[in-house]
């Protein structure tokens, strides 16, 4: 496992996810369902199936390109996610489409967190880490341990963990992060 692309993905992830929609999601299923244990289960594999999938698509755009071409997408991809960070997410629990009792509270928070993750900063994020590192493995589990990381005390905590949290400077923190990569990335691409 590549230690360095597992460190970045977990802690970019971590912090990007702070105050992100799927974190309001993992509240949501909290106060409907009152199950924190199933609920963190089918965060975990809703979040290793859609970023397995984006570590592939990220590995697949990487071998598309040449080297020289990536360091440049990467550069630009990494700008924007650290401008997109800014951005503050909200939604409502009429806006989330959580399945059915009957489905069981893990199915259903399986199937609710991979929807929601879909075109998320952080599954944008894991495919431009892929691209960016070679061991899309390292990528995928540290980006999952990153929104684990996240998601998890905001299950078991509610509310008194999200409203503490001070979300603006942890975005402020990740976009920095982000860009900073990016300029490295632009950097390396213009040596």
């Amino acid at each position: 496992m590549e230690q360095q692309a597992f460190i970045v993905s977990t802690s970019v992830v971590a912090l990007a996810e702070m105050g992100d929609k799927t974190q309001l999601l993992s509240l949501i299923l909290a106060a409907r369902y009152r199950k924190p244990m199933p609920i963190v289960l089918g965060i975990l594999v809703a979040t290793l199936l859609n970023h397995a999938i984006a570590g592939a698509l990220g590995a697949w755009l990487s071998s598309l390109m040449r080297p020289e071409v990536l360091n440049w997408v990467m550069a630009a991809a990494f700008i924007a996610m650290g401008l997109w960070i800014l951005v503050p997410d909200k939604l409502d629990e009429d806006d989330v489409a959580v399945p059915k009792q009957q489905m069981g509270v893990f199915f259903a928070t399986v199937v609710a967190f991979f929807l929601a993750e879909m075109g998320d900063k952080t599954q944008f994020a894991t495919i431009a880490l892929a691209a960016q590192y070679s061991d899309v493995l390292s990528v995928v589990l540290g980006t999952t341990l990153g929104m684990m990381m996240a998601n998890a005390p905001a299950v078991y905590l509610g509310n008194r963990f999200a409203q503490r949290l001070p979300t603006k400077i942890i975005h402020i923190i990740a976009a920095i992060i982000f860009i900073a990569i990016g300029v490295l990335t632009a950097v390396k691409a213009w040596l």
